[in-house]
């Protein structure tokens, strides 16, 4: 575990995706890549978001091969709605975290770089840092990302084998017109969440 910021510590990058959707879950990833992440995927990290669906699975696995630990959490669409998305989220990240430090032990006692993107941080034992744009700026959070929506987005296939008339595989459960219309047309899914607005 070599990756580290100016004063020598490990990089852990935590992030989230779904916020924004009518139905489903919030997703977050949690990750540390180690000095041995080959530079060539650190270079495209960087355009993550350019990339299409096909390369950024590729992305995935690779990441999920090379680097030192990663975790997923969720957060499922009843408590969205219980706590509201921002709480939830949090919770996703703090899951995350805590599958990352179960797949790989990581010294909690030890020092720890953890960055945050977003304005908000989870509750976990080790200090962290909020840093909005994070997700364009440090590659483990850049990281995070890819994982954190990779998982959503693939959990959102599986929804739409289930509830077809949703056309969940297109819009990954965002308020599109086309979704906002499905919902009129058949009522909430069994995935909605009832405390978002539909129109």
């Amino acid at each position: 575990m070599n990756r580290t910021d100016e004063t020598c510590t490990p990089v852990c990058g935590i992030d989230e995706a779904g916020r924004g959707p009518l139905a489903g879950p919030v997703c977050a990833a949690s990750v540390i890549l180690g000095g041995d992440f080959p530079r060539e995927l650190g270079d495209l990290l960087n355009d993550s978001k350019k990339l299409s669906p096909a390369k950024r699975e590729d992305l995935r696995r690779h990441i999920c091969g090379s680097a030192f630990s990663w975790g997923i959490g969720w957060a499922s669409h009843s408590e969205i709605d219980s706590v509201n998305i921002l709480q939830a989220s949090l919770l996703a990240m703090k899951r995350a975290f805590e599958e990352m430090a179960r797949r790989q032990p990581v010294p909690l006692d030890a020092n720890i770089s953890v960055i945050v993107d977003g304005l908000h941080i989870p509750a976990i034992p080790v200090p962290c840092k909020a840093m909005v744009k994070a997700d364009a700026k440090v590659r483990e959070v850049m990281a995070a990302s890819i994982l954190a929506k990779t998982a959503r987005d693939s959990y959102m296939d599986e929804m739409a084998l289930l509830y077809p008339q949703y056309g969940y595989a297109q819009h990954k459960g965002y308020p599109t017109k086309a979704h906002r219309e499905a919902i009129r047309r058949y009522g909430p899914s069994p995935i909605q969440r009832m405390s978002f607005r539909v129109r």
